[in-house]
């Protein structure tokens, strides 16, 4: 008798400490929508299980429609993930070698990268390219509709500004350039290797490749809060989403990145060994991995390695952090700029493992 009230004390000290979690980060989240209007969703899981989820806000301000557990978020740069769990996928089978050049798998690439640089460089960001896709944003992104062989030529095959592999810089080309390979190695669109290696085997139902013409039931919208007053919103200027291509034209919802999340870091979609290389960081370049930064982070007075991918733009953010030896994970989603993501995510995740909140 007595062991059974100890196993039911034991579990109602349990039971106590996940509603603490859980309470602070509501007190959190409350503040965030009460002083900051922040619009849209925190998913915290644990071991792959959902231990708390919210969804605030609007989506669509122009038709007042709220935010759910249908609506679809646009994810931009987290698509780099999805690009790199699919060149590591033919790195497994055998197919693609990380230190091999552009030019080995992608011969028509007339770029100066295509000899000197390689698989991984184009990983870690650091080609070397000059990055003309990232200054030039207005008329590689929102004047027209460029066909990914056109975008290519135009903005990712100018000259090295510096030796690949020595520095990283952050952009968008590289990815453009992985999705290629992709295409040619495979044979098919992006779009369709994408749906069969990943999407289809993970159940991933809410998440795809977008395009500017696509009809998407619950897809939100992006705005930016103008002046100083959180309520003040305006539209983004028109773009086209297909000339992010492989480094940034998806969508996807909290819970569906989670199966994600859980296939990469449970070793479902990857092998363990192969993750492992994903995830071990270049110091020298940052902290970055393959598709994620990897780096030591002290939340309160503990510290934690920490993976971590974000997505921006028009509005639009997306900041997925995995505690890689405490198996948390971390998901916000968002469709304004009332809110620094890089700063709530720390306080959304001090306010869950330590019950403490910092003042704001």
């Amino acid at each position: 008798m007595k062991t059974i009230y100890y196993l039911v004390f034991l579990l109602a000290i349990g039971s106590t400490a996940t509603y603490g979690q859980k309470e602070q980060v509501e007190i959190l989240m409350n503040r965030y929508r009460t002083q900051d209007n922040f619009n849209g969703s925190v998913l915290i899981a644990k071991k792959g299980k959902i231990d708390y989820q919210t969804y605030i806000g609007l989506a669509n301000r122009e038709d007042s429609i709220k935010y759910s557990d249908k609506v679809r978020f646009h994810i931009f740069s987290a698509t780099k993930t999805f690009t790199a769990a699919l060149i590591m996928q033919l790195y497994e089978q055998g197919k693609i070698q990380l230190d091999s050049s552009i030019a080995t798998y992608y011969p028509e690439y007339k770029g100066e990268a295509a000899h000197k640089v390689t698989i991984r460089n184009l990983l870690t960001y650091s080609s070397g390219r000059d990055d003309k896709e990232m200054r030039e944003i207005a008329e590689a992104y929102n004047s027209t509709i460029w066909p990914v062989d056109s975008f290519i030529t135009r903005y990712c095959s100018e000259r090295l500004v510096t030796q690949p592999g020595t520095r990283f810089a952050f952009n968008n080309g590289d990815f453009i350039l992985l999705g290629k390979i992709i295409e040619r190695l495979y044979g098919q669109t992006f779009q369709a290797v994408l749906q069969q290696k990943v999407l289809t085997p993970l159940g991933m139902r809410n998440t795809d490749y977008l395009h500017h013409e696509d009809v998407i039931a619950h897809l939100d919208r992006g705005y930016f809060n103008s002046g100083s007053s959180p309520v003040t919103f305006s539209r983004p200027t028109n773009y086209y989403i297909d000339n992010y291509f492989s480094a940034g034209a998806m969508y996807s919802t909290p819970t569906d990145l989670l199966l994600f999340d859980r296939a990469l870091f449970h070793y479902k979609l990857l092998k363990k060994e192969t993750v492992q290389v994903m995830l071990t960081p270049d110091k020298q370049l940052d902290y970055v991995g393959l598709g994620f930064l990897v780096f030591p982070k002290k939340i309160d007075q503990k510290e934690y390695l920490v993976a971590e991918r974000q997505g921006y733009g028009y509005g639009h953010h997306t900041n997925w952090v995995h505690l890689i030896d405490e198996d948390v994970t971390l998901i916000i989603m968002s469709n304004s700029n009332t809110v620094d993501p890089n700063k709530m995510r720390w306080e959304v995740l001090s306010a869950y493992l330590k019950g403490s909140i910092g003042k704001k």
